[in-house]
């Protein structure tokens, strides 16, 4: 495994750009929200930008300061590549390739090999997109890891349980969010788990891994030349696993202590190991049994749900504004914010869609003024149709909490979870109605 230097940027752009030349830079964009509004990340202007985008995405977009904004109808590479290309022609050259979402690292950096441009590239971004590979780096740094196995096509269940007792965690190896994430407790699971992903396990990949028993936390933030901009650390309640299968998932962040920094420092061998010097991050650490960390997985993007809102309303930080700039090069633009001593915390709360599907929201309840510590709320608007694509994004519900400590904010939650009530009957819409405009 070959050492990369903290400097990925081979050159600065220029410092007094001709006008009409400045710097291009090609955006690959799927959020209809705030985090798709890259013009609010380069307030001192010197660039151009070229967004390659889908159309239920243009909304946050600024296409009237943009070069060009093309639509696409998927965003894979092979539909990319032409576009990028096309563009470079008509505007170029292109001086960065910017792709956000953890579902568009790798198409980006494919893009920035065939354009012969800065940044990330396929072998390294695979690190922290592949969950073999990434536990590879960290394990060999002498970290610890869970124990895992990559599946083949032929790998039976006899050969997993030579090398990993039950119960065992069966997960796509490029996954997001828990989706294909199943817990084996029994070798009669274990030959059905592998008998659903037989066919699909040749061309997704596949992994298993031990099964750590307690309690999981994740760490957020923005690392600048091999040190931390800006570091959270917070405690999950629930898992993504259980989010998944139908509980509401939400995290607090930790009081100041050992705890928390033992964490934090945790998070730097886990991220020195992966080479993650200049660049966002959101990692994942469980407890075992003794109370030691153990290094679950790692996303080389911002953390989702409530983690960039929370950092925004409690910190002034704009996590995404941070992850584009690092991911060209360019200087923080909020102030340093490091495990602050100051007592309060904050937390944030997603409930799932609710089942059966497809269902249609007949009525909802608001917890701003039911419990005092929630700030924020994103409700489904009347008439919204879940259709089981929502994730956290377009969720049963979602809210951001204020506390004087992390014990308030998690009993506030628990109230929140008693008092929250969405009400729906059954739908036969084909499609999804736009829900009310996020409040976070």
């Amino acid at each position: 495994m070959s050492r990369q230097s903290p400097d990925q940027f081979a050159s600065e752009p220029p410092a007094v750009p001709t006008p009409g030349h400045e710097p291009l830079l090609l955006v690959i964009n799927r959020f209809d929200d705030e985090f798709g509004e890259y013009h609010r990340f380069l307030p001192e202007g010197g660039f151009r930008l070229a967004y390659l985008t889908t159309a239920d995405a243009l909304d946050p977009l600024d296409r009237e300061g943009a070069v060009t904004t093309v639509v696409v109808p998927d965003l894979r590479v092979e539909t990319l590549l032409p576009k990028a290309r096309e563009i470079a022609g008509l505007y170029g050259p292109v001086a960065g390739v910017v792709g956000l979402s953890e579902f568009d690292l790798e198409v980006a950096a494919h893009l920035r090999e065939e354009l012969e441009v800065p940044g990330w590239g396929t072998s390294y971004v695979r690190r922290f997109r592949d969950k073999t590979v990434m536990k590879e780096w960290v394990g060999a740094a002498g970290v610890r890891v869970p124990r895992f196995l990559r599946l083949a096509a032929g790998t039976t269940p006899e050969q997993i349980l030579q090398d990993i007792p039950l119960p065992l965690i069966l997960k796509p190896k490029d996954g997001a969010a828990s989706r294909g994430v199943q817990l084996i407790r029994t070798e009669r699971e274990l030959v059905t788990a592998l008998e659903g992903i037989a066919e699909e396990s040749a061309t997704q990949g596949y992994e298993v891994e031990e099964y750590v028993d307690g309690p999981i936390y994740h760490v957020d933030g923005i690392r600048i030349q091999g040190q931390y901009h800006c570091v959270t650390v917070s405690q999950y309640l629930n898992t993504c696993l259980d989010f998944v299968h139908g509980a509401p998932l939400g995290s607090a962040l930790l009081d100041p202590g050992p705890l928390r920094d033992d964490l934090a420092g945790f998070a730097i061998d886990c991220l020195d190991a992966l080479e993650l010097w200049t660049g966002p991050f959101h990692l994942e650490v469980i407890a075992d049994s003794a109370g030691k960390p153990v290094f679950l997985e790692v996303g080389l993007r911002p953390g989702g749900a409530g983690v960039p809102f929370l950092h925004r309303d409690l910190y002034g930080i704009d996590l995404y504004c941070e992850a584009f700039r690092s991911t060209i090069g360019l200087k923080p633009l909020s102030a340093e914010h490091v495990l602050p001593a100051e007592a309060g915390s904050g937390g944030w709360l997603v409930f799932p869609e609710p089942q059966p599907q497809p269902a249609q929201v007949v009525s909802c309840v608001s917890l701003v003024d039911a419990v005092p510590e929630v700030y924020g709320e994103s409700l489904p608007a009347v008439g919204h149709v879940f259709d089981g694509s929502g994730g956290y994004d377009h969720a049963g519900g979602r809210f951001l909490l204020r506390g004087a400590d992390q014990a308030a904010v998690n009993a506030a939650i628990a109230e929140a979870i008693a008092c929250y009530r969405v009400d729906v009957e059954p739908a036969e819409a084909a499609s999804i109605l736009d829900a009310e405009p996020v409040s976070l």
